[in-house]
């Protein structure tokens, strides 16, 4: 997949030779960012207790449903079918800006997410939750 150019800019003024991609936890998407983007999982692993069930899961999570990545000459990263099993990803991909990672979604999903999340904000504007009619 090719990385927009604006995406690849961020990446070069960051210094990122290699690239870190996650699995969203809930959603059909790919975090993707530098290994300061790993460094921040493992650093909130180095939390949890050792012996219990949640920092293994979340290890499990955060080095078992991730994989590195390497931009090529031309700004390309391979599709590897790690990604294209969660994310849905054919022939066409969408990139999402994500504050110190982006995204990267099956365009249609992306889509159908943006429209519930602008529903979900519309909701909190309006001062209702989700299904009630606003008085």
């Amino acid at each position: 997949m090719s990385v927009p150019a604006h995406f690849r800019a961020v990446v070069q003024k960051r210094g990122y030779s290699e690239l870190y991609a996650l699995r969203c936890l809930d959603l059909p998407a790919m975090d993707v960012g530098g290994l300061d983007l790993l460094d921040r999982y493992e650093q909130r692993i180095a939390l949890e207790d050792p012996f219990l069930q949640t920092a293994d899961d979340m290890s499990f999570f955060c080095h078992g449903d991730g994989t590195f990545l390497k931009l090529d000459q031309d700004g390309r990263i391979t599709m590897s079918d790690f990604i294209r099993e969660h994310t849905g990803i054919s022939n066409e991909v969408a990139f999402v800006g994500r504050g110190n990672f982006f995204q990267v979604w099956e365009p249609g999903r992306l889509a159908a997410y943006g429209a519930q999340a602008r529903a979900r904000l519309l909701q909190l504007r309006q001062g209702t939750k989700l299904g009630e009619r606003p008085e």
